[in-house]
């Protein structure tokens, strides 16, 4: 490309249709594929890879010591994103396959399975179709650093790795407690976890192998082998407490599995701010421009500086500001769409808040183009709202803003000829809340991906989610 000339701009539809699509995370996946199998029809084989569509699919690997609970948090997992758990027993219970009744064969008289032996039958089983289709979980698979190796060269790779890990006096008591039901595998607990229903109670049975010399001696093989298999899986894995509540052990496990990782494809962010007044949209819009360079658009902002520029729009929407009266959303949207069609807000990005404020204003700043690719949504309390906004006070001699507890005056003097602003009652307040969330509902709605935010804390915790929201890509929704 010749260097004298312009710098060429890229069309934002184009990086738009790349991220909706993800057209970079699929080429990338493709030859990661193709470097893998090192298919001799290299075309062919991509083909085969694209009617698959399976890329997003789960493929997870759970691992823990023994009475860690990493196979109820598995078969959990499973249930709810509706994939394949395969575990140690599932695979020897294969009937259609003569590696399985091999398998069999070995564990009645060893209680064991060789390690080749045990990834062949991963791979035969990840090959049939529900696994290629809906995805996969491995429980405690692999168990060492040879097993892990030999998953790799073959080319299975998980996209989560979550390691259960909990001190061995808790796992020790755990593990003498376990009881199992033979009809459906649930997994009980005499002491933490025992079913109301006596007809379950009556069936369940004690497993094999829980004494506590039993127990510590799996402990101390576990502890050998976790240390070199883990290395194994940079990038992917995620140690979690399993010494807490199940489901909370659960929820992050969930948290986990459905975020993806970062991804190297370009990403102009595009980020919508909304809550109601109160909520530090603001701030956390200051924050977002200050640290990564986007343009900061607050809706209110640039219809003042459009009347004080007298341009065209600006003439037209000062009589609706000397009558203290409501902007019409067809003036707005003109303002705002010039504004978002600057060269800066193209290149560098940008964070909007105090519009779309309602379904029709949404819709509208979408028949234009301008799509955010990340909307967040900050919940605060009406009392915290109120705490916030109706002690705020200025000084009308400085100008300085001051709130009676978080930043009083420095003397009484100054507190003396404090002044509130109108729009800072509780009347006004509560008014501006209940229409906020009298719209929010269908703008959640509308703006599907959006994530929702607990917006009544530190506003650097706040900031902290927000921020990881943009650099990481969308958890997956499962339907």
């Amino acid at each position: 490309m010749d260097a004298t000339t312009g710098p060429h701009r890229i069309p934002p539809e184009m990086p738009q249709y790349g991220e909706r699509h993800h057209v970079f995370e699929m080429m990338q996946s493709m030859l990661e594929q193709l470097l893998i199998h090192q298919p001799t029809d290299p075309l062919q084989f991509m083909i085969e890879h694209l009617h698959r569509n399976n890329d997003s699919v789960p493929k997870i690997v759970v691992l823990g010591p023994p009475a860690s609970g990493k196979t109820t948090i598995a078969m959990w997992l499973a249930k709810h994103l509706k994939t394949n758990l395969l575990t140690l027993d599932s695979l020897l219970a294969m009937d259609h396959s003569e590696l399985a009744e091999g398998a069999r064969r070995h564990y009645e008289r060893k209680r064991s399975v060789p390690s080749v032996l045990l990834v062949r039958l991963v791979q035969e089983r990840l090959l049939e179709d529900d696994c290629i289709s809906r995805g996969w979980i491995l429980d405690g698979i692999p168990e060492t650093r040879e097993q892990a190796m030999m998953v790799q060269t073959l080319g299975i790779t998980p996209r989560h790795v979550i390691a259960l890990s909990a001190p061995d006096t808790v796992l020790i008591e755990r593990n003498l407690g376990k009881r199992i039901d033979p009809q459906t595998g649930e997994i009980y607990h005499t002491t933490f976890d025992w079913p109301p229903e006596p007809e379950i109670q009556n069936r369940l049975v004690v497993p094999e192998g829980i004494s506590e010399r039993e127990t510590v001696q799996r402990l101390l093989r576990h502890h050998r082998n976790i240390v070199r298999v883990l290395p194994s899986y940079p990038g992917v894995l995620k140690v979690i407490s399993a010494d807490q509540p199940c489901v909370d052990v659960f929820y992050q496990a969930l948290t986990y599995v459905q975020t993806n990782r970062r991804s190297n494809a370009p990403f102009t962010p595009k980020v919508l701010l909304c809550g109601p007044v109160g909520s530090g949209k603001s701030l956390q819009a200051g924050l977002l421009a200050q640290k990564y360079g986007l343009v900061n658009l607050c809706c209110g902002q640039l219809l003042k500086e459009a009347v004080a520029d007298n341009s065209r729009q600006g003439k037209a929407i000062q009589p609706f500001f000397e009558k203290e009266m409501t902007v019409p959303d067809s003036l707005i949207l003109k303002v705002l769409n010039q504004r978002l069609n600057q060269h800066d807000c193209v290149h560098r990005g940008w964070v909007l808040h105090g519009f779309p404020r309602d379904l029709d204003q949404a819709r509208l700043l979408d028949s234009v183009g301008h799509k955010p690719n990340r909307v967040f949504f900050l919940n605060v309390p009406l009392d915290s709202v109120i705490e916030r906004l109706t002690l705020r006070r200025t000084d009308p001699v400085t100008g300085e803003r001051y709130h009676l507890i978080y930043k009083p005056p420095p003397t009484m003097e100054v507190q003396a000829r404090l002044r509130q602003n109108p729009k800072d009652t509780e009347e006004q307040v509560k008014f501006k809340m209940d229409l906020f969330y009298r719209n929010s509902a269908e703008l959640e709605e509308f703006y599907k991906q959006a994530i929702t935010l607990n917006g009544d804390q530190d506003p650097y915790t706040v900031f902290e989610y927000i921020e990881s929201g943009i650099t990481h890509p969308l958890p997956q929704r499962v339907p």
